[in-house]
């Protein structure tokens, strides 16, 4: 890789610095052409273009990596070793760039111990709240900070350790239908397949019956069965019945194999504590009941801690009440007035409003309400110390909650688990830090920030951005908001198209000069008047109407939504849409359909985590006989690995490979199919592994991954290669993009299929062969949808998609839509939660849920045909929808 540098303290990098320009010369990452643009910095500068032409190469794979790749020089060696470093990119010179803080929306690990008070770090300030100014019980001595953290050793419950939540393997939860016999797989939390049947075999040989009803089993053979520790070692006779079993044992006969016995709590423990596999370890842990640690109260924390009170209320209390209620008892402590804050705090315990969402939160958790008990023997006056302490950490906190709740999150706790926010929301609680940070003079780069926004909460977030400008912070957003844009200081528009025919910079400059650049497809969208006015709606083939739905805000909802219609549910962040359409919905109608339904995230979650979510109740009340099958489509990754890819997903990869294997020279040498799999021993590259690269370490610099030096990259061996069709071998076929592919396979109407739905939903630029782990959410929700568009519509599919057009760019928002009204056409429902008011101005029907966050929100403000909510007076979102029916 050639990459060529300014010298530090140039003049042309002091000329840059003087006339306030970032200069980029000869930007080539990914499908960057060999990009010149000069960005000005202390701007809020947005780059636009439509999915997949390049923008975010410029952004974060060109400007943000080269700016952490100068500040890790500046790292000692050792040090550089830890840290996860971006890579160097391809680019050949970049002047006037000052150091960078990105901030992305990428999720992390998913864990029960992370929270919106860890990831803020709120919670630190808050455990030194209570820790030096908390009221002690008489004679407790004081406690650390530390000692207030379920996640160390010193805070957390003995008993749960710092879960909150207990769990046990019981009779119930691994029989669940006890007037089954064992071999007829009574004990469900046995291993299915060979290992389940030969712990049967076991009990066989130790004189266990397998026939009987499990119920009319003795209680001492079923709680051995279940909960011994034994493991015996006992001969087993595969494939006969008891009675030859206890025949053969008497003649002493040689045995098929000698097996060991394992109780099925021990084995759906150890398999939960031990399996690399997730799928494995989620299959258990549907086995093991969760309750509220008693010892604890669902809180996480050691009893000493929870005796320390502040503001009448113990840590756990504190934690749990909306941001927006802690705030209101916060600002009278940073006043000095005690008295006032304590009020509030057991006021809001007590409160209906307040009782409701922790009740609501304690059933999510699988917990019990507790509530707070008066403060006896509590020591009535603080000293001044501890009053000047309070007012000094209440300040701080009081400043940077207001910073949470001006970006709409005032209805979020700080024991909000991180894996039940959405991208949208981790991506605000980040930037509030970065706000309470105070940094100047650095370069924040933003991925979306306005994605998951509610237009109203826009307005917010625009504020925010502000605020960092001023302090002396320039602000590189990549985004696919027009709004966003118009309010921008300066456009990068990158494309024209995407793949191969973007990777160049249409236009730089202020937002207006883009209405003269004619090439600009972002232009077409930004300067143009509402068009989708004269959408008239369809009508309603019927209804499917839930009734008495709750879950999380939702209490007692009942909803209507018309069938053979498209649908799209609204509402500020928050307010209860995901929690309705992305959970109960589904959830109710899979219940009917007879499916069990895996919660969004379900591979990535923690297990212990997942089995606390209580599903919703309520019921369907009508229309489920016009429904016959049920698809949702998440954004989901739809692989880990590299070795996961478009092909392969679409399962278009099946039919190239068979016709690869059923070409003259392929059947000469007796290959088949599975020959031109980069993951089958017979036809991957032996030296990579069909991975097509390998990682060179280079000490404290970044690890490189470079091309194979046997395969080239191909991923595949010489004689794999040998084999061509239509003149391309596998490893060319797999590079060619889904454009150039429709050319190629223009004559084979099996890989045809899908390659025509991945380009009528926007997705003709991506390669073949492009690995899983390269693609967003929003391009692996779109590949989820074209793989169901592929196949025979046959009607009444109900369809659920949870934003579609995150990481959209308008012109793809057009496609999408052609799209999803076809599948309307065809005769299916389609249901979709979004912000994005031209969405919903083409929608048949809105409805609207709000009017607030959190527990503001959880009702049906408005439903009806776009025009009619966009006049409901009570609708937050009203005011934007009728922005789309202008003159």
């Amino acid at each position: 890789m050639d990459v060529r540098r300014s010298k530090s303290g140039s003049t042309t990098a002091s000329s840059d610095a003087a006339t306030g320009f970032v200069r980029v010369r000869g930007a080539r990452e990914h499908n960057l052409k060999n990009v010149d643009v000069q960005i000005p910095r202390d701007a809020l500068v947005v780059f636009t273009g439509v999915s997949g032409s390049g923008k975010s190469s410029l952004a974060f794979g060109t400007l943000y990596a080269e700016a952490q790749r100068r500040y890790f020089e500046s790292v000692a060696p050792y040090a550089r070793r830890l840290i996860e470093q971006v890579g160097v990119p391809e680019v050949d010179a970049i002047d006037g760039l000052p150091p960078a803080v990105a901030l992305q929306q990428q999720r992390g690990a998913p864990s029960a111990r992370s929270s919106v008070g860890s990831v803020t770090t709120l919670s630190s300030l808050v455990r030194m709240l209570y820790s030096r100014t908390g009221t002690y019980p008489p004679k407790q001595p004081m406690l650390f900070a530390e000692d207030f953290s379920p996640n160390t050793v010193q805070g957390a419950c003995p008993v749960c350790h710092g879960l909150g939540r207990v769990y046990e393997v019981t009779e119930q939860s691994m029989v669940p239908d006890d007037t089954l016999t064992i071999r007829e797989r009574a004990i469900a939390a046995w291993p299915p397949a060979w290992h389940g049947q030969n712990l049967r075999d076991i009990l066989v040989t130790l004189g266990y019956d397998v026939d009987t009803p499990w119920r009319d089993l003795p209680k001492k053979d079923r709680d051995w069965i279940l909960f011994t520790d034994e493991q015996p070692t006992v001969p087993v006779y595969a494939g006969l019945t008891p009675k030859e079993t206890r025949a053969a044992l008497r003649r002493k006969d040689e045995p098929s194999y000698q097996g060991t016995f394992t109780g099925a709590r021990r084995y759906v423990l150890h398999t939960f504590a031990n399996t690399q596999s997730a799928l494995m370890k989620k299959r258990v842990s549907q086995y093991m009941v969760g309750s509220a640690c008693a010892a604890c109260d669902g809180k996480r924390l050691k009893k000493e801690a929870l005796s320390v009170k502040f503001a009448g209320l113990d840590i756990g209390e504190f934690s749990q009440l909306p941001l927006s209620e802690l705030a209101s008892i916060l600002e009278p402590v940073a006043r000095g007035e005690w008295a006032e804050a304590t009020a509030l705090g057991k006021a809001s315990v007590l409160s209906k409003s307040a009782m409701r969402d922790a009740v609501d939160k304690r059933v999510a958790a699988g917990g019990s309400m507790h509530k707070a008990s008066p403060d006896v023997r509590r020591t009535p006056n603080q000293s001044e110390e501890k009053r000047l302490a309070a007012q000094r950490i209440a300040d701080e906190l009081l400043e940077r909650l207001t910073t949470l709740i001006d970006l709409g999150l005032g209805y979020l706790a700080l024991d909000r688990s991180t894996p039940t926010l959405s991208s949208g929301e981790l991506q605000r609680l980040r930037l509030a830090t970065q706000l309470s940070s105070q940094l100047f003079g650095v370069v924040y780069v933003l991925d979306e920030p306005s994605a998951g926004l509610h237009p109203a909460d826009g307005e917010a977030l625009y504020s925010a951005l502000q605020t960092l400008k001023a302090a002396g912070n320039s602000l590189f957003v990549v985004e696919h908001d027009l709004q966003m844009m118009r309010r921008a200081d300066w456009l990068v528009d990158v494309g024209p198209a995407a793949g191969e025919a973007g990777g160049h910079v249409v236009y730089s400059g202020p937002p207006e000069g883009l209405a003269a650049v004619e090439a600009s497809q972002t232009r077409r969208h930004l300067f143009a008047p509402p068009a989708h006015a004269d959408h008239t709606p369809r009508d309603a083939a019927g209804w499917l109407r839930l009734a008495n739905i709750s879950r999380n805000n939702l209490h007692g909802l009942s909803v209507a939504f018309p069938l053979g219609c498209l649908t799209t549910v609204t509402g500020v962040s928050g307010s209860g849409k995901s929690s309705l359409v992305s959970q109960a919905l589904p959830e109710l109608v899979a219940g009917r359909l007879g499916r069990i339904i895996e919660s969004q995230d379900e591979d990535e979650q923690d297990p212990l985590l997942a089995t606390a979510t209580a599903p919703a109740s309520g019921h369907i009340a009508d229309g489920m006989e016009a429904v016959r099958r049920l698809v949702r489509v998440d954004q989901k990754p739809i692989g880990r690995t590299p070795r996961s890819n478009l092909a392969t997903y679409t399962g278009l990869f099946d039919h190239v490979r068979k016709l690869f294997a059923d070409t003259p020279a392929a059947r000469r040498r007796r290959y088949g199919a599975g020959r031109f799999s980069f993951n089958v021993a017979q036809g991957r590259c032996p030296t990579c592994e069909g991975e097509g690269f390998v990682s060179v370490e280079l000490l404290f610099l970044p690890s490189v991954y470079a091309p194979c030096t046997t395969c080239h990259g191909t991923r595949y061996n010489t004689s794999t290669l040998e084999i061509t069709w239509r003149d391309k071998n596998i490893a060319e076929v797999l590079g060619l993009t889904v454009d150039a592919a429709c050319s190629f396979f223009a004559e084979e109407a099996g890989v045809m299929r899908s390659l025509k739905a991945l380009r009528d939903i926007g997705l003709g630029y991506l390669r073949l062969g492009q690995p899983a782990t390269e693609l967003s959410g929003g391009e692996a929700q779109r590949i989820k949808l074209a793989t169901e568009l592929q196949r025979a519509q046959h009607g009444n599919t109900l369809y659920i998609l949870d934003e579609p057009t995150t990481g959209l760019h308008p012109a793809d928002v057009d496609r999408l839509m052609v799209q999803l009204q076809g599948l309307v056409d065809a005769g299916n429902t389609v249901v979709v939660v979004e912000h994005d008011m031209r969405v919903a101005a083409q929608s048949d029907w809105v409805i609207d849920v709000g009017p607030g966050a959190g527990d503001a929100g959880g009702t049906i403000v408005a439903s009806g045909a776009p025009s009619e909510v966009a006049r409901e007076t009570g609708s937050r979102t009203a005011a934007y929808l009728r922005q789309q029916f202008a003159e």
